[in-house]
C-alpha cells in the first residue's frame, strides 16, 4: 500500500476530478470545515494534501502527517494561510501525541483491514486521549464510477485491482462499511456517533472514549 500511493503521488488527485462528483465533494467541503472549525486538528494519511488545503482556514491549527515523502512534497507546496499548517512523516497507526483536540483522515479507513480497525481506534485513544474529536470521509461504492471489487477474503475485507504508474498491477484493500457496520465497530470505542452520505462519499465524526 505504502508503495502504490508512492507511485501514485503526482495523478492522485485525479479521483477529485470526475465530472459526477464535484456537486458531493463542495457538499463534503463544507460538512469538514463545520466539523474541523476551531480545532487543533492532526491529520493522519494526508497525502497530497487535498482535503488539508480545503479545511485548514477554519482550523486553529493543522499538522498534517502522511508515512511518504513524495505526497508530503505535494502537500507542502500548496498555499495555506500563514502559521497554521505544518507536515511530518508519520504512521497512521502511530500517531504522534501532541496537544490536538481531532484527528481527520481522508480515505483512510477503506484501506485498513476490518480485523485491525479495533486496534487502530485503541491505538488513537491511546495516542491521544479521550474526548478527542474524530472525522473520517471515505467513498460509498457507485456501479460504474468506482473500481470494481475484485475478491472479498474470509474476514469481508473487499480488494481493488489497481494499475501502477509503471504499468503493473497491485491489489489493494478497498472496503465500504454500510452504516450499521461502522457503528458497530465505533461503538465500543467512541460515543456521539454521526454519519452522514452523498452518493459518493461517507462522513463519520464521533468522539474517543
Amino acid at each position: 500500500m505504502r508503495e502504490y500511493y508512492a507511485q501514485r503521488a503526482k495523478t492522485y488527485e485525479t479521483n477529485y476530478q470526475k465530472p459526477e462528483r464535484q456537486a458531493d465533494l463542495v457538499i463534503l467541503q463544507q460538512l469538514i470545515c463545520t466539523a474541523l472549525q476551531g480545532h487543533k486538528v492532526l491529520e493522519l494519511a494526508c497525502g497530497t494534501g487535498y482535503w488539508t488545503e480545503r479545511y485548514a482556514a477554519d482550523a486553529a491549527l493543522v499538522t498534517a502527517t502522511d508515512i511518504n515523502q513524495p505526497m508530503l512534497d505535494i502537500a507542502q507546496s500548496k498555499d495555506y494561510p500563514p502559521g497554521k499548517v505544518q507536515f511530518a512523516i508519520a504512521d497512521a497507526f502511530n500517531a504522534p501525541q501532541g496537544d490536538y483536540s481531532a484527528y481527520f483522515a481522508g480515505h483512510l479507513w477503506s484501506h485498513i483491514k476490518r480485523e485491525e480497525q479495533t486496534g487502530f481506534l485503541a491505538q488513537l485513544s491511546k495516542s491521544g486521549g479521550k474526548d478527542k474529536q474524530l472525522v473520517l470521509i471515505d467513498n460509498n461504492y457507485v456501479e460504474g464510477s468506482s473500481t470494481p471489487i475484485a475478491r472479498t477474503d474470509l474476514e469481508g475485507n473487499t480488494y481493488q485491482l489497481r494499475l501502477q504508474e509503471d504499468g503493473t498491477r497491485v491489489e489493494i484493500v478497498k472496503n465500504f462499511p454500510t452504516d450499521s457496520t461502522l457503528r458497530k465497530r465505533f461503538g465500543p470505542a467512541a460515543k456521539d456517533i454521526r454519519i452522514q452520505r452523498t452518493e459518493y462519499y461517507w462522513m463519520l465524526t464521533c468522539v474517543l472514549r
